[in-house]
Parts: C-alpha cells; structure tokens; sequence
C-alpha cells in the first residue's frame, strides 16, 4: 500500500542560509554576504554579455550566469580543491588565514633612508596622505587602530587593526582585528639603497574585499584593481616624502 508523504525542503532558494542542492553540489563554502554578490554582480555580467549581442557578449552572458548559480547553490569547485571556505565565520578571525586572501605586493625606490621613511609609515595616522581609499585612521595605543576606508556608493567599511611585529627601520605587520568589515593584512619592508640614502620599499597586502573573492574579480571588471591602486598610493608617497624635509617627516 502506497501512502503519500508531503514534500517538506530543508532550505528556500530565496533564502541563502543553507544549499537546497547540498546532495548536488557539495557542501556550502561561500560565506552568505559572497553569495548575495555572486547573484548581483553575476546578474550584470550577465545583462551585459546579452546587450552585446555577439559571440564574446554570449560567452560573458555565460560566465555570468555561472556566478548567478554559485550565489544560489553556495558550492565553489574551486574553494573545494584547495580546502578554502568562507561559510560562517570569516568575519570573527584575525588577519587573513594564510593563502585565503587576494594578494597584492609591490616594490618602490624612495629617495629617503629606510629610518625615515620607517618613522612615517609607522604613525599609521599618515597613511590617508597617499592612499586615496583610506578616509581616516585613529590610533587606539600604541599598537592598535581604528581605520575607516571608502566603498563604492560613497559607503565606508570600518575594522581595528594591530600591529602584530616590527623591527624599527626594517619592518612593519600588521593585521585587522575580530569583527572587521574587510579582513585584511599587511607587512612593509624598509631596504637600505644607494648606500643607505634611499629605501627599496616592498608592500605586501592580503585581503578578503567587502563581499568576499568574488567582489575582487567584480571590483577588477568595473576597473577598481588593486594592484594599479597600490601603484598608484606608492607613486604617491614617493612624490610627498621626496618633497619633504627630514624634520617635516619625523613630525
């Protein structure tokens, strides 16, 4: 004898907790926020292929579309073959766990001694100076601080940082704090040049962007790269530490 048993799902679609497809396509790794952005930056990529009308503009539709089931399903392939996840909980964390982040490095020749130029990055209050994103940054003590920084939309993202190791004249690392809108860290090396008068400066950035790794490849398509904007900052900092006197820059 047959008896009926309703269909009960264990997860809406609409609601992005959970994988309604878990059996499919393997567990959830995207954290929640990544997938919200999958869907919406996926959808136009997608509209924009479609607008194209070409071959090239169909074989974005597709790419788009692929993130648009990524967002909903909450399974990245990639994720899975090299045992990343960002499901749960990213945002408690310090710091980037290593190898999870999008890595940005650049090296710079400044005409100052790595003394100097080590003094200045140091008092992290100088930083908006010569990055354009930074908005802010308050020293908290010695070695923690509060950074508030632009998004897109003319929104902000906050986090506390620390620094978590340095060698005076040589070297600076620091990384955000539990809790942070953007996790992130960083290390800046200060090598003696041209007999001690200039200063090789290599930055080493890592990051979770605001809505996950799919947002660097979104943020990347739109033309916000991280990497010309760190070229950009350097240039930058080049130009007003160049244009300043030792004592202007000790202050």
């Amino acid at each position: 004898m047959l008896t009926y048993t309703p269909f009960e799902p264990k997860a809406s679609v609409c609601s992005l907790r959970g994988n309604p497809l878990e059996g499919v396509a393997g567990p959830v790794n995207v954290g929640e926020t990544e997938r919200y952005a999958s869907i919406i930056g996926g959808a136009a990529v997608a509209l924009i292929g479609l607008s194209r009308r070409s071959l090239p503009g169909l074989l974005l539709a597709g790419l788009g579309g692929l993130f648009v089931a990524r967002g909903f399903v909450g399974h990245c392939r990639l994720y899975d073959s090299i045992g990343v996840s960002t499901a749960g909980t990213i945002k408690d964390r310090s710091g980037v766990p290593h190898g999870t982040g999008h890595k940005v490095e650049k090296t710079i020749l400044i005409a100052r001694p790595p003394a100097e130029l080590f003094r200045f990055w140091r008092n992290l209050e100088n930083l908006p100076e010569f990055m354009d994103n930074i908005e802010s940054v308050r020293l908290l003590d010695d070695r923690r601080s509060h950074w508030v920084v632009k998004a897109p939309g003319g929104q902000t993202v906050e986090w506390d940082a620390e620094i978590v190791n340095e060698h005076p004249g040589e070297m600076i690392s620091w990384q955000t704090l539990p809790g942070a809108d953007v996790q992130s860290a960083g290390t800046v090396r200060f090598t003696p040049a041209d007999g001690g008068a200039s200063t090789l400066l290599r930055v080493v950035l890592e990051f979770h962007p605001p809505y996950g790794a799919v947002g660097a490849r979104v943020a990347h398509f739109f033309g916000k790269d991280p990497s010309q904007e760190l070229d950009h900052d350097l240039a930058r900092l080049k130009e007003v530490i160049e244009n300043r006197s030792a004592t202007n820059i000790a202050g």
